[in-house]
C-alpha cells in the first residue's frame, strides 16, 4: 500500500513538473529546433538581441488565425528594436494532421511570415516552458547575456478582433523593458486552442 502510495505520488509530481509554467523572473529554456527553411535555430543566436518574443502557435487554431497578422506586425515593429519573433509550433501532427512540417512550411510562405517557425518536434520544449495554448507568448528578457522570462500571457485582450482591444499586454511589455520599468502586469491568462500533445 505505501508503494502504491509512493508510486501515485510521483506520477501526480512528475505531471505537474510537465505541466509547470515559467514564470516571469525564471531562466529562459534553451532550445534547438528545425526551422521551415531547413535551418536549425537556437535561443543562443540572439545573443546580440535585447530580448525575443517566443510564441507558441500553430496553423488550424482559430485564436491563432486571428492573432497571426499581429504576430507578424509585432515582428516587423520590434525586431529592428532589439526583440524579434521566434514561432514554435508545438501540436503533434498525428493529432493535428495541418500543424504537420510542410503544412508549416506552406503556411509561412503563404503568409510571408518575416520570422522562424519552428517545430517542437518532441514536444519537449513546449512542455519545459509550460505553454497550454496556441498562441501563448513568453516575453523573454537578454540579461547580461542570459535570458529571462519577462512576462508570460496573451498579447493583448481580445483575441477575436484586433479592432477593438484595450490592453496591449505585450507590447507594453517590451516597453516597460525598454525603459527600465518594471512590467505590469507581467502574466496574463493566455487564450487559445489547447496544445495537441502526443502524451
Amino acid at each position: 500500500m505505501k508503494r502504491r502510495l509512493t508510486t501515485t505520488l510521483m506520477i501526480l509530481m512528475a505531471a505537474l513538473m510537465v505541466h509547470a509554467e515559467v514564470k516571469p523572473g525564471d531562466d529562459a529554456i534553451s532550445f534547438s529546433l528545425k526551422n521551415v527553411d531547413g535551418s536549425t535555430v537556437s535561443l543562443s543566436d540572439y545573443s546580440d538581441q535585447k530580448g525575443v518574443i517566443l510564441v507558441f502557435t500553430c496553423n488550424p487554431c482559430p485564436f491563432a488565425k486571428a492573432y497571426e497578422q499581429r504576430i507578424i506586425q509585432l515582428d516587423h515593429k520590434f525586431a529592428e528594436q532589439g526583440f524579434p519573433v521566434v514561432a514554435i509550433n508545438p501540436n503533434d501532427p498525428e493529432l493535428s494532421p495541418e500543424d504537420s512540417y510542410e503544412s508549416m512550411k506552406a503556411r509561412a510562405a503563404e503568409r510571408e511570415y518575416p520570422f522562424p517557425y519552428l517545430k517542437d518536434e518532441t514536444q519537449e520544449i513546449y512542455k519545459a516552458y509550460g505553454a497550454t495554448r496556441t498562441p501563448h507568448i513568453f516575453l523573454l528578457k537578454n540579461d547580461g547575456g542570459e535570458f529571462k522570462v519577462a512576462y508570460v500571457g496573451a498579447i493583448d485582450d481580445n483575441a477575436m478582433d484586433a479592432s477593438s482591444v484595450s490592453q496591449r499586454y505585450l507590447e507594453k511589455a517590451i516597453g516597460a523593458i525598454m525603459s527600465g520599468e518594471s512590467i505590469e502586469p507581467a502574466y496574463t491568462k493566455a487564450v487559445g486552442c489547447t496544445i495537441k500533445s502526443k502524451a
